[in-house]
């Protein structure tokens, strides 16, 4: 049996084939005989009930949507796109978040990515129509189609022959190509989207376009034995199909699973967007503590003139009511990045970097209520305490910021409008 069909029976799943609003063509491709004009157009692959359903989502009262509204700007697309994020990944049973993106069934990984992108879209652009989703889904569909008629008697000849026919396809003819940077300067990179218009992205980006391709051309019969996707974690390779029969001990480390590859979609985007930029320490948290002057300047963790600059001015430019520049980060999305990563339940400490954002925008309760919630869920998994310089640097922070957040509770109240801090309103100074 092969490793698709054992998925399907340890879930359960039944499998309905959707058709799409606009089906493409196949009668285009005469000289592809597994696919003929009377087969389906084409199709996406959905789950629908059997499979295990993990528990419904708790009322988180994440801050950014409301926020924005209370600033006057208008986040219906961006709550849509939310919801309808969060309706994709509760379909994420325990053995769905670790099956490979080469063989999922019940989460359709394009379009849960694209629902990331067109939140973003939103929130950056305040545009009064959402983000055409379908229309890019289409427009990835359209690659698998196009493959179709690059296929030929040579692809069948061996596998190899195959995956390196497809290999050629999308990176020597359609040339999508890997982009090295993880920052604001490309950020097309980083959302599917962007990829497919300007054929450039990150190797996540990349491997999700392959794996939907190898997806759609096994469902129409050209592609009948197990692939995996090796995910390169150099800086520079190109994600690659390979016959999971020659698959090799090493290759483990390279195979992405449906849980991996969403969240480093969502930590590309955090780490890109982090308002926080520049630090001696590699930890997002602690840059963000350090400007709230949270962590003590010791254990090699100085930082620079250059560095305390870079980060007086980033809190300058946030108490200012500026929410964004170059190289400078973006809180919007990063607080959309950490949120929607809270949701996917992934690391506890994704909640405590979200309360360090929310501190800074001035929402103080909501800080505390997540950094609590964060102490409740570190001491619930009962893990031995780390040894790491870095680790008890940043859980100092954290205790300073406790202690912070109730002095101004005692001092305040919760009184103040926990829009105070207006940088996430439309506030359009570039500096």
């Amino acid at each position: 049996m092969s490793s698709a069909s054992s998925v399907l029976v340890a879930s359960s799943s039944f499998l309905y084939w959707i058709r799409k609003p606009s089906p493409f063509k196949f009668s285009k491709f005469p000289s592809t005989p597994s696919v003929t004009p009377s087969s389906p157009k084409c199709y996406r692959v959905v789950c629908r009930g059997g499979s295990p359903q993990p528990a419904s989502f708790p009322d988180l009262s994440f801050a950014l949507h409301d926020a924005l509204e209370s600033t006057g700007i208008d986040t219906s697309h961006a709550r849509e796109a939310r919801k309808s994020f969060v309706s994709q990944i509760k379909k994420l049973s325990d053995i769905e978040r670790e099956t490979s993106i080469c063989i999922n069934r019940c989460v359709d990984l394009g379009r849960t990515s694209l629902f990331i992108a067109a939140e973003d879209d939103s929130l950056i652009s305040h545009s009064s129509v959402p983000l055409p989703v379908d229309a890019f889904l289409e427009r990835l569909d359209d690659l698998s189609m196009g493959y179709c008629s690059h296929y030929n008697s040579a692809c069948r000849s061996s596998r190899e022959n195959f995956l390196e026919s497809l290999e050629k396809y999308l990176y020597v003819k359609k040339g999508f190509r890997r982009s090295t940077a993880k920052n604001q300067a490309e950020p097309q990179a980083l959302d599917l989207h962007s990829v497919l218009t300007h054929r450039s992205g990150s190797a996540v980006m990349l491997s999700l376009i392959h794996s939907e391709i190898l997806k759609m051309l096994r469902l129409w019969g050209l592609l009948d034995f197990d692939v995996e996707i090796f995910f390169p974690h150099d800086p520079h390779g190109l994600p690659r199909a390979y016959d999971k029969q020659k698959s090799k001990e090493s290759d483990q480390p390279h195979i992405m699973t449906v849980q991996m590859l969403l969240e480093e979609i969502l930590r590309n985007l955090k780490d890109a967007f982090w308002p926080f930029q520049r630090g001696a320490a590699d930890s997002l948290f602690l840059r963000a503590a350090n400007a709230a002057n949270c962590i003590d300047k010791f254990n090699g963790f100085e930082d620079s003139g250059y560095q305390l600059a870079s980060t007086k001015a980033a809190q300058r430019r946030l108490d200012r009511g500026v929410w964004t520049s170059v190289h400078f980060g973006y809180m919007r999305r990063a607080l959309s990045a950490c949120e929607r990563l809270i949701l996917l339940r992934t690391d506890p400490k994704e909640t405590r970097d979200y309360s360090i954002l929310l501190y800074h925008c001035g929402l103080y309760e909501q800080a505390l209520k997540f950094l609590k919630l964060y102490q409740d869920m570190k001491s619930s998994s009962a893990q031995n305490p780390s040894t790491d310089p870095v680790s008890n640097l940043e859980e100092d922070a954290v205790k300073k910021l406790i202690v912070r957040l109730n002095l101004i509770a005692m001092e305040e109240g919760w009184t103040r409008p926990w829009y105070v801090r207006n940088y996430l309103g439309n506030n359009s100074e570039p500096w």
